[in-house]
């Protein structure tokens, strides 16, 4: 074969290792490679093209089964009918993300403009921006016998009833 690439040099150009040729193969994600006389894998252009794509996918955030759905491998030469719809529903994921991540960041700055040192006086503190101070210190549940299970003798165990 022509041209080809032996399975460490496709996977030194891909940026990626052997054991991972190996295992796109065998979902898929690659054909089967020819085979040279001495049974070494031999990968044609196209396998480093598919490479380079499944990478650049996945940096943006597609799983391989993902990529496995937008894959279809020598038969379609244009744009692929579900990749406009995927990349819609990665898109509003990263938005999810992002609006969670921005909670958090809000809160952990308001953790250190209230300036809390230790995490059970401040979720003590009646400002305390932590959000589960409510969780952390219920004020409507009186510790009765029947909320807190008995322990059994120095085994850390509910004692038997």
């Amino acid at each position: 074969m022509t041209g080809a690439l032996r399975s460490g040099q496709l996977a030194g150009a891909a940026g990626v290792n052997v054991q991972t040729l190996r295992y796109y193969e065998r979902r898929g994600l690659l054909p089967d490679p020819h085979r040279s006389l001495g049974g070494h894998r031999e990968y044609g252009p196209d396998a480093l093209r598919v490479l380079r794509t499944i990478k650049a996918v996945q940096q943006l955030g597609f799983t391989l089964d993902e990529i496995a759905a937008l894959l279809d491998l020598g038969s379609h030469r244009g744009p692929r009918p579900g990749l406009r719809a995927a990349a819609q529903a990665k898109l509003a994921d990263v938005d999810a993300k992002i609006a969670d991540l921005t909670a958090v960041r809000a809160t952990l700055l308001d953790v250190l403009d209230a300036g809390c040192t230790d995490l059970d006086t401040c979720s003590c503190a009646p400002a305390c921006p932590i959000p589960f101070r409510a969780l952390a210190h219920p004020v409507d549940v009186p510790i009765s016998e029947s909320t807190v299970p008995a322990q059994g003798p120095a085994t850390g165990r509910p004692a038997r009833r």
